[in-house]
């Protein structure tokens, strides 16, 4: 119940700033809970509904009211948003937004599909995903594939005005959910595998006009960052540009870093929050500095930026995981909670990362409060210094101190993750979180590659597998005690939880699985509840509504994503595969089959998944039978 009244006066503080710090419409559509208004849920990304119509005495009994198909085959992220009686869905490539009536459950008010170029789809790393629109002062905003950000009526769909975001002829793409603050619409960029030079851009809200941009790395000027002003640990950094001394020569120009995850927001602090991904290349040695690992950090890659909105200056950065041999990309979500940790009630960020540890950070300060492992199969770093905030690296399982063109076999987790982009849910009301993990490890073989504008800048091969020696599956729902970095409960999938999850009221928690199950379990002890398999794989988040004084349940399936890129990109056959490998590394076989390799070796993890479940994306929408 402390958890529940401390997230109501968080609430009420909220609405008193509104005005001052947030974007007005999104706060009144997130304050009215009838609305689904943002991707997760809130500013802070809690993933989280008061409503408890639907509970877990009576969740085993929820149907399906209406379902809508999107017409779309290839993987569907992101999930609906619903403002008042009109839900916006959107899809991959061609990224179409409808909108739909809730007074007429699946009538077409108006679509929306813009023509890009098809030459976007070849340099889109893991499948044509996008992970959302966002809805703010009347209007849909759309990061298309092709770099276009477009903002629609949202009365009628037509377009208000474009900004042109990359450039996809140099391998950047479009696939991350905007987010809305103020008077703008942040973005990000994908292509860390093109090497790409990540950044986080801020658009007028009215004009389209960029107001600033933050790069990922190089000159403290270019990244935002003052090293007398900027914390890092909670101190200033004090040392200037090193994202560039952490490099090799120029190779920050490509070094990845880019921001294809979601973004969150403390409107209180007045501070976005979002992360960044993996260096680029994926061989480590080729950005090592005089070839010594202490001196290249490679910053500010995989790093958490704290930034103000206004300006886009940084407030603090908190680097995961420093000169990353693994492809493990920092973008997940930050969950934005007020919690008791060490018996000192915190304003915490927490962050569930694909290396496997979850950390609680101050998120005003940026200091670390805990990091611990979320998998206990974690095996590539022992632990986290906590007086640094550096990882203690196994050298057994480190890319760089086995080599170039040697199979370093056995890592956990795979450069998929203990945890991809699919975001967790945090109940304000048990103060626990609820996270869909990965449960796979991999063999890595880094390579010497040349980097050329538009073509992947990759340099491993990899192998993904199951995690040896334990329950069989590759994939785990887990509740997380993020005050003491510990897991609570867990139970097994058979394949990898790439859905996002949401918590409610009601004591439970919903979540999907690469099969197309959507599942309900108790929040106390992850007690299957519900069960009900859609079309497709769910690679979707879930959401609930209310609509006439009723609560609905939405998720939208279609497999697809990393995990299903197999299926959705015809990799799964021999003759698929080796033209994809061959596309990615020329010229080498790598350490396994063609099948095992593909899709940056995720295929080969997943190869039975086309037993379960195939391509289509379908809107499903639940409800309680009428009494």
């Amino acid at each position: 119940m402390k958890y529940l009244v401390s997230a109501l006066m968080g609430g009420a503080a909220v609405a008193l700033v509104g005005t001052a710090y947030a974007n007005d419409s999104v706060m009144k559509n997130i304050k009215d809970t009838n609305n689904w208004a943002t991707q997760l849920g809130n500013y802070e990304g809690q993933r989280y509904s008061p409503h408890d119509q639907i509970n877990k005495n009576n969740v085993k009994d929820l149907r399906v009211a209406w379902t809508f198909s999107t017409g779309v085959l290839r993987g569907h992220e992101g999930g609906p948003i619903v403002i008042g009686d009109t839900m916006y869905i959107h899809t991959p490539v061609p990224n179409i937004v409808y909108a739909l009536d809730l007074k007429e459950p699946g009538r077409v008010k108006w679509k929306y599909e813009p023509r890009q170029d098809a030459a976007v789809i070849p340099v889109m790393c893991c499948d044509t995903v996008n992970r959302g629109i966002a809805v703010a002062d009347g209007k849909v905003f759309l990061a298309q594939a092709d770099n276009t950000l477009v903002a629609l009526d949202a009365n009628n769909g037509k377009e208000l005005w474009k900004a042109k975001n990359g450039d996809h002829t140099k391998g950047e793409t479009l696939t991350a959910a905007p987010l809305i603050v103020k008077d703008k619409v942040f973005v990000g960029i994908s292509g860390g595998e093109f090497g790409v030079r990540g950044h986080l851009t801020a658009y007028d809200i009215n004009t389209g006009k960029q107001v600033w941009r933050a790069y990922s790395t190089g000159p403290d000027k270019d990244v935002k960052i003052d090293p007398q002003k900027t914390l890092m640990m909670g101190k200033p950094i004090g040392e200037a540009d090193l994202g560039v001394k952490t490099w090799p020569g120029e190779e920050w120009k490509i070094g990845g870093g880019t921001t294809w995850g979601w973004y969150t927001y403390d409107p209180q602090l007045n501070l976005i929050y979002y992360g960044t991904g993996n260096p680029g290349t994926w061989n480590p040695v080729q950005r090592a500095v005089d070839g010594d690992r202490a001196k290249s950090d490679n910053k500010w890659s995989m790093t958490i930026f704290a930034r103000n909105p206004d300006t886009g200056e940084a407030k603090w950065v908190y680097q995961k995981t420093p000169f990353d041999e693994w492809d493990f990309d920092g973008v997940n979500e930050n969950i934005l909670a007020d919690i008791p940790v060490n018996g000192q009630n915190r304003k915490v960020l927490v962050n569930f990362d694909r290396n496997g540890f979850a950390y609680t950070l101050d998120r005003e300060s940026g200091e670390l409060l805990v990091a611990q492992k979320f998998d206990p199969k974690v095996n590539w770093a022992s632990e986290v210094d906590m007086k640094t905030g550096r990882p203690k690296v196994v050298d057994r399982y480190s890319t760089f101190a086995q080599g170039e063109d040697t199979n370093t076999t056995g890592i956990c987790p795979a450069a998929l993750g203990s945890k991809d982009q699919q975001p967790a849910a945090f109940s304000p009301k048990t103060g626990m979180f609820y996270v869909p993990t990965n449960h796979i490890c991999m063999d890595y073989e880094p390579f010497q590659v040349s980097y050329s504008a538009g073509q992947a800048y990759v340099g491993s091969t990899v192998a993904m597998y199951p995690t040896p020696n334990s329950h069989g599956g590759m994939g785990n729902f887990i509740a997380f005690d993020a005050a003491q970095g510990k897991i609570v409960w867990s139970k097994p999938e058979r394949f990898a939880v790439w859905s996002g999850a949401l918590a409610t009221a009601g004591d439970i928690v919903f979540y999907g699985t690469l099969e197309g199950y959507l599942k309900a379990v108790d929040v106390k002890d992850g007690k299957e509840l519900f069960s009900f398999k859609t079309p497709s794989g769910i690679i979707g988040n879930v959401n609930t509504y209310m609509q006439n004084g009723k609560q609905y349940v939405a998720v939208l399936s279609g497999v697809g994503g990393w995990a299903g890129i197999g299926l959705a990109a015809g990799l799964t056959q021999e003759s698929g595969a080796a033209g994809w490998h061959e596309a990615v590394h020329p010229g080498r076989s790598g350490s396994g089959d063609a099948v095992s390799t593909a899709g940056l070796g995720a295929v080969g993890a997943h190869k039975s998944l086309g037993e379960y479940t195939q391509l289509g994306g379908v809107l499903t929408v639940f409800e309680l039978p009428a009494r």
